[in-house]
C-alpha cells in the first residue's frame, strides 16, 4: 500500500467554504420554503460587461478559421494581455516593469497556492491571522508548519490582525524567510496605507525576506494613502512578489483568468548561498507544469484594459460598492460593531458579546436566512467576527440588509 502525505492529515478538518456549503444545504432541505441569501463565499453576481463579451465572442470566431485557429499558446500568457497589464495596471500609475515580468495564470488562488513550491520546507513563513485559507493551507502541506499545537502550528509565525491594532499585521520580532500579505484584506475588508506597507518593505530587505502580496481587491480601493500595488513602494521591486486577478474586478470567477508579477531584481538563496532568479525559478516551474491560459480568455481579458471595458468594468464595480456601504449601514442600524468595506468587498462584524463566529452563522441561517463566514474558520484571531460578502445583487442585498436591520441580537 503506498504511504501517503502525512501532512495532508494536519490539515484542519475540511475546507472552510465546503463546511459552510454542506450546513446551507440542510437548511434548505429541511425548510425549502425560506429564500436563503448569500453573503458568504466570494462568487460575484453581475454578468461579464459588453466589451468583455465581444472580445470573447471575436476570439471564438478566430477559432473557427485555419488562418486564425490558435493551438498551445505560451505557457507565461500572450504578450498582447502582458503589454495591456503592465500599460493599464503598472506603467500608468508610474511604476516600471516589463511585460515579461507579468504571468498569465487561471487565477491567483492556484498562483499562491503553487508559489510556495519554490521554497525549502525549513522557511520559515508568516501569515496574517485572520487570513485566507489557501495561505496556510498550501504550507501545511508542503510540511513547512510543524503540528498543530493549542491551536496553532509550531512553526509557523501568526501575524494577530485584531481591533486593537486597527487589524494592521505588526512586525514580527523574529526572523521570517515569506511573509503573505493581503491587501485589501480577505476577510477583513482592511487595507495597508503606503505607511504600512513602507515597514513592511524595509523589514524585508532588512531581513532578505520575501513578501508575496495579494492584491486581487485593489479595484476597490477608496482612499489615497492606499497602494494599488506595492511596487508603489521604494525598494518592494526587489523583495516581493505580486498576485492579482480578474475575478472580482472584471467578473472572471467563472471565466478564471489573473496575473502574477515576479520582478527579475528578486533573488533567492540557493545551495552553497548563491543568489538565484526567483524570476528564472518561476518560469521555469510554468513552463513544467502549466499549459497556458486559454486564447478567447486572454482575449476576453485584454479587453478589460479597453477605453470600453474600462468604464464599464468600473460601473460594476460601483454595484458592489454600494452594496457594501448597505451591509455597513444595516450592521450598525443593528447595533453592531463592523469594519471593512471602504477598500474592499469585505465587512468584518464584531458578534455580540459572548457569542461565538459558528454560534453567530447559526443565528443568521435561522433567524434571518442570511449566508455569512464565521470568522474562526479564517484562524483563532477571527473568533468573534464575521464576514459578510458585497457580491450578491443589489435586490438581493438590499432584502439581506432589511433582515439584518431588523435582527433582535
Amino acid at each position: 500500500m503506498t504511504d501517503v502525505n502525512a501532512n495532508y492529515l494536519k490539515l484542519q478538518g475540511s475546507y472552510l467554504f465546503s463546511t459552510i456549503a454542506k450546513k446551507v444545504a440542510a437548511y434548505k432541505a429541511a425548510h425549502p420554503q425560506e429564500q436563503v441569501i448569500s453573503l458568504g463565499i466570494g462568487d460575484v453576481s453581475q454578468p461579464l460587461v459588453p466589451a468583455v463579451v465581444e472580445a470573447l465572442h471575436r476570439a471564438c470566431d478566430e477559432m473557427a478559421h485555419p488562418e486564425t485557429f490558435r493551438g498551445y499558446g505560451p505557457e507565461q500568457g500572450y504578450v498582447f494581455l502582458r503589454e495591456a497589464v503592465l500599460k493599464g495596471d503598472y506603467l500608468s500609475r508610474g511604476i516600471a516593469l516589463e511585460a515579461d515580468e507579468i504571468f498569465i495564470s487561471d487565477g491567483a488562488k492556484s498562483d499562491v497556492a503553487n508559489f510556495q513550491e519554490l521554497f525549502s520546507i525549513d522557511s520559515r513563513i508568516a501569515l496574517q491571522d485572520p487570513v485566507y485559507p489557501v495561505y496556510l493551507d498550501t504550507n501545511v502541506m508542503a510540511g513547512r508548519t510543524g503540528q498543530m499545537q493549542n491551536g496553532r502550528f509550531e512553526r509557523l509565525i501568526y501575524l494577530p490582525c485584531v481591533e486593537e491594532n486597527n487589524f494592521v499585521p505588526q512586525l514580527p520580532a523574529e526572523h521570517a524567510d515569506i511573509i503573505y500579505l493581503c491587501s485589501p484584506n480577505n476577510p477583513t475588508g482592511t487595507a495597508l496605507t503606503k505607511t504600512d506597507l513602507q515597514k513592511w518593505v524595509d523589514y524585508a530587505r532588512e531581513h532578505h525576506s520575501l513578501i508575496l502580496y495579494d492584491s486581487a481587491y485593489e479595484a476597490f480601493i477608496t482612499q489615497a494613502d492606499v497602494p494599488h500595488s506595492i511596487y508603489e513602494i521604494p525598494g518592494a521591486k526587489e523583495v516581493a512578489v505580486e498576485f492579482r486577478s480578474f475575478s472580482k474586478t472584471a467578473g472572471f470567477t467563472g471565466t478564471r483568468c489573473a496575473y502574477t508579477v515576479v520582478p527579475k531584481a528578486v533573488h533567492v538563496k540557493g545551495p552553497n548561498g548563491k543568489s538565484i532568479s526567483l524570476h528564472a525559478l518561476w518560469l521555469r516551474r510554468q513552463t513544467t507544469k502549466f499549459n497556458g491560459v486559454p486564447y478567447i480568455v486572454q482575449r476576453a481579458a485584454e479587453a478589460v484594459y479597453s477605453a470600453q471595458g474600462r468604464v464599464q468594468t468600473q460601473q460594476v464595480i460601483r454595484i458592489y460598492q454600494q452594496n457594501a456601504r448597505i451591509i455597513l449601514d444595516a450592521l450598525h442600524q443593528a447595533g453592531l460593531t463592523a469594519f471593512g468595506g471602504q477598500n474592499a468587498p469585505y465587512v468584518w462584524l464584531k458578534t455580540p458579546k459572548g457569542v461565538d463566529s459558528w454560534s453567530f452563522f447559526d443565528t443568521l441561517l435561522t433567524e434571518a436566512q442570511i449566508v455569512g463566514t464565521p470568522g474562526v474558520g479564517f484562524g483563532s484571531c477571527g473568533e468573534g467576527y464575521f464576514r459578510l460578502t458585497a457580491f450578491n445583487t443589489p435586490d438581493l442585498t438590499a432584502q439581506a440588509a432589511q433582515r439584518v436591520a431588523h435582527l433582535q441580537i
